[in-house]
């Protein structure tokens, strides 16, 4: 049996929690054994229900879940075998090497922190602890992300010959933390990461980019060695009230995918001239990151093992770090891979 361990029981946190409720009751080998936050009532088990969209999420039982005010608390604790962190960003690091230097497996939430070198700190803390670590990127587990990851793995449409993501919403205002950028990163990272790490999980490294924007609105051209394949992506937070949009439209040589999150049905695919619905299951993104990490956890798997890795992490906030400043800069930038080395030089 694997207990968890929530910390921050915000929207996230209470969408994590029904993730592992519904694992354990699908016979997953996890329990919900404690909680963490700072708001008496939110250890209490009322939690905020506030997101882009229903997830699923779910409150505890009080009477049965152990409650923190701290993280350090927890961690003290031999009830918790597995820490899931869904705090701020710019807490996300001294509470995952912690958690790490506790003993404890973790799973952190996106973005795992603003520039690479703490990511880089949480991975060396990682390997020295033998626990396992994994970044919360869960788009690489959403059923149709999935399914256009294998198609364009095995190629049954043919050859992936454009590609473009969008993901836009009005600005979170319902917490201040998103609001001020220099903890959030703004949309362009907070938001846009989800777009930018799938691109990078399908299609690895790319050799440059071309970004306009700024940091709460940014669209972007990823370059690779082929020439003519074109991929976009766009992501912001929107000042007026307006729906959450979370699409992509992905051209292969003998097929379209259409994906958009807010028609019914979500995912078609069009060939030989006609269109059809793709059914890819009730489950989203949370269920199968937290399902994949337990199961990691229950075989005894290496980080190198995991779907997503903090090595990844460390790529991504390269490419995002590297976004940016192609918009500031107005030209198409070359990615340096360097540990050190700033965008563009």
């Amino acid at each position: 049996m694997i207990n968890v361990g929530i910390v921050g029981l915000g929207f996230m946190g209470a969408t994590h929690i029904g993730a592992y409720l519904k694992a354990a009751a699908e016979g997953y080998p996890c329990r919900l054994a404690a909680v963490c936050d700072a708001d008496p009532a939110r250890r209490s088990g009322k939690l905020p229900g506030t997101g882009n969209m229903e997830t699923g999420s779910a409150v505890f039982d009080p009477t049965s879940v152990r409650a923190f005010a701290t993280p350090a608390e927890m961690l003290a604790s031999d009830q918790v075998d597995l820490v899931d962190i869904c705090t701020p960003t710019d807490t996300h690091a001294e509470i995952a090497i912690a958690a790490l230097h506790a003993g404890k497996h973790v799973l952190v939430e996106k973005p795992v922190a603003l520039t690479a070198e703490p990511i880089r700190r949480i991975a060396e803390a990682a390997n020295r602890a033998g626990r396992l670590c994994m970044p919360a990127q869960c788009m690489r587990f959403w059923p149709s992300w999935t399914w256009l990851k294998a198609a364009i793995d095995d190629r049954r449409f043919g050859r992936l010959r454009a590609i473009n993501f969008q993901r836009v919403g009005a600005m979170p205002t319902w917490s201040r933390f998103f609001i001020d950028v220099a903890r959030s990163g703004g949309a362009s990272i907070d938001l846009h990461i989800h777009d930018c790490d799938f691109i990078y999980h399908c299609l690895g490294r790319p050799e440059a980019v071309t970004s306009a924007g700024h940091v709460n609105h940014l669209s972007t051209i990823y370059h690779y060695d082929d020439a003519s394949l074109h991929v976009t992506a766009q992501g912001g937070w929107l000042a007026a009230p307006t729906p959450f949009r979370m699409r992509y439209l992905a051209e292969f040589e003998h097929a379209t995918a259409d994906f958009d999150i807010g028609r019914s049905p979500q995912l078609l695919l069009s060939r030989d001239g006609k269109s059809e619905p793709v059914d890819t299951g009730p489950l989203n993104g949370y269920d199968g990151e937290v399902r994949h990490l337990l199961t990691a956890i229950a075989e005894r798997k290496t980080n190198d093992q995991l779907l997503a890795t903090l090595g990844d992490a460390i790529d991504v906030s390269i490419i995002l770090e590297t976004e940016q400043y192609s918009a500031e800069c107005g030209r198409r930038v070359r990615i340096t891979w360097g540990v050190d080395e700033p965008p563009g030089h």
